[in-house]
């Protein structure tokens, strides 16, 4: 028994949480589904919606997608755990930015709190009115 706490302790898969052979057979068909709308939103940002950014084009499919099926499926259900659970790991790049621009952003900082502080209040504002939109049709 304390043999296989060990054992359990010290292997690294069974550390995470995540048992690798029986997760990939399930991740796969929830990444092509991801990669499918996120190609599909390119096009129609190239097409239709020249402004906007292509994978917010497929995030808003897919929203569409999900919400027509009214359930989601439980393969994109793993991706998106996996990436949540990871979700640090996608800030790295920012942080190497931030380092690599030092000199600039402290010459400009005031205008860059300025617009941090006003994207924040609007972020806020918009939010609460979506809120207030979608707590009315209740």
């Amino acid at each position: 028994m304390v043999r296989r706490r060990l054992a359990a302790a010290q292997d690294p898969q069974r550390q995470s949480g995540i048992a690798v052979p029986g997760l990939i057979p399930r991740v796969i068909p929830g990444l092509v589904q991801i990669l499918l709308f996120q190609g599909a939103g390119e096009l129609a940002s190239r097409l239709l919606f020249p402004q906007m950014p292509g994978p917010v084009v497929g995030l808003v499919l897919l929203l569409g997608f999900l919400r027509l099926r009214e359930a989601v499926p439980a393969s994109l259900e793993a991706v998106a755990s996996a990436l949540v659970q990871n979700l640090g790991l996608l800030f790295l790049p920012a942080a190497v930015g931030v380092v690599m621009y030092w000199p600039q952003l402290r010459s400009h900082a005031l205008a860059v709190i300025l617009a941090l502080v006003a994207s924040v209040l609007l972020t806020i504002a918009a939010a609460a009115l979506v809120l207030r939109l979608l707590a009315g049709k209740d």
